[in-house]
């Protein structure tokens, strides 16, 4: 399908992405990016995911799994029936507080964020755009250079240049937005449907859930949960992505929330809390497609994502609520963490659910429903 627009670093990203609509391939002398003419007092934003900062550059897989293969033993067959299953459910995002997509096309969205709108490169934004080229001109920041997302690229201002930071506010959660050099900017929009979920789930419970966040990013997720009255858990192997989580946290005067933020390499943590008996009600777990953790552990997400779904189910309370698995990038069926999923629930009962997420365009106004864009792949096991 990071990224994540959820696309990690180490994705297949758009190979050919284009330009924006219009030739906009002119020097501008207004035009400003991190390599050049930075205004006075602006710095570049620092490297700032898990699925950015330290990072490998992808391998041939092959080799990858080789390597892989000669350390990790089997998994065991899980026995019991399949849990039921839902399929396709498509989970859709529209206009709602500080975001909204206004329009794509020629490979490219056009999103507004907080007070800003920015054009990143999309690649499963085949059609043309719907808008006239006028609107996409407005843009605040586009992104440019190196396209590909195994490499560092660039934002051009052709306005006045961006802050480092702005605030933004979604689910009735603050939080920063940060242009960052490979695109990102500090959250996937398209996981609301998934956090508006965990937070009816608390809101029904009668009692504080235990939330495990994996691979947690900014943190938005988990401030979410627990401003809903979760207990969280959130791990990051990024220091810098735990430091902008903090950063978070303080914005919103949130610092009395239940959230242990942890940096370590996800694997490791999670067979930890295995062996210490510890169980969550919630796991959410947003994988890259390669990573590396902390201490330079490798990631390689079809290799290692059966074992870790296999882990996560042993850590789920038992009367747990849900397993949400988000997958960027990656050149698979829905149907395959479908049914990894199930296979991995085996016995549990309950039902998994797996398709698409989406954001659904709105125009300028954020009030003009248009064409559906895909971001990602998804599976959730839920108890019923």
């Amino acid at each position: 399908m990071k990224d994540k627009d959820r696309r990690p670093r180490n994705s297949n990203g758009p190979a050919g992405t284009t330009r924006p609509p219009g030739d906009r391939s002119k020097d501008r002398s207004a035009a400003r990016s991190f390599e050049a003419g930075k205004p006075a007092g602006f710095s570049k934003p620092p490297r700032s995911s898990s699925r950015e900062i330290g990072r490998e550059p992808a391998r041939p897989v092959s080799e990858d799994t080789a390597a892989v293969q000669s350390v990790l033993p089997p998994l065991p067959l899980r026995t019991g029936e399949k849990p039921a299953e839902r399929i396709p459910v498509i989970l859709e995002t529209t206009a709602t507080g500080d975001y909204h997509l206004i329009d794509s096309g020629h490979a490219l969205k056009l999103e507004q964020y907080g007070p800003y709108r920015i054009v990143r490169p999309e690649a499963q934004a085949l059609w043309p755009p719907a808008l006239p080229q006028g609107v996409w001109d407005k843009a605040d920041a586009v992104f440019t250079g190196d396209t590909d997302e195994d490499g560092a690229g660039r934002w051009r201002f052709d306005k006045d240049a961006m802050g480092e930071t702005w605030p933004m506010r979604l689910l009735d959660t603050d939080f920063l937005g940060r242009l960052t050099s490979f695109r990102h900017v500090g959250v996937f929009p398209e996981q609301l449907a998934h956090w508006s979920w965990v937070v009816e789930q608390q809101r029904a419970a009668g009692r504080p859930l235990k939330v495990l966040n994996l691979f947690g990013y900014t943190g938005v997720a988990s401030l979410i949960a627990a401003r809903a009255g979760a207990e969280v858990t959130h791990v990051d192997a990024s220091k810098r992505a735990i430091a902008w989580a903090r950063e978070n946290q303080t914005l919103g005067k949130n610092d009395h929330l239940p959230i242990r933020w942890i940096c370590d390499d996800a694997m490791k943590f999670i067979q930890r809390e295995e062996r210490r008996g510890s169980r969550y009600d919630i796991i959410l777990t947003d994988p890259p497609k390669f990573g590396r953790g902390p201490n330079g552990e490798a990631w390689h997400l079809f290799e290692h994502l059966p074992r870790m779904l296999d882990t996560c189910r042993d850590i789920l309370s038992d009367d747990a609520q849900g397993l949400v698995l988000t997958a960027y990038s990656i050149r698979a069926s829905f149907y395959s963490i479908h049914e990894l999923m199930r296979e991995t629930l085996r016995g549990r009962g309950g039902v998994v659910e797996s398709g698409e997420l989406i954001i659904r365009e709105a125009g300028p106004d954020g009030k003009s429903p248009g064409r559906a864009l895909s971001t990602s792949l998804f599976s959730r096991w839920v108890p019923k």
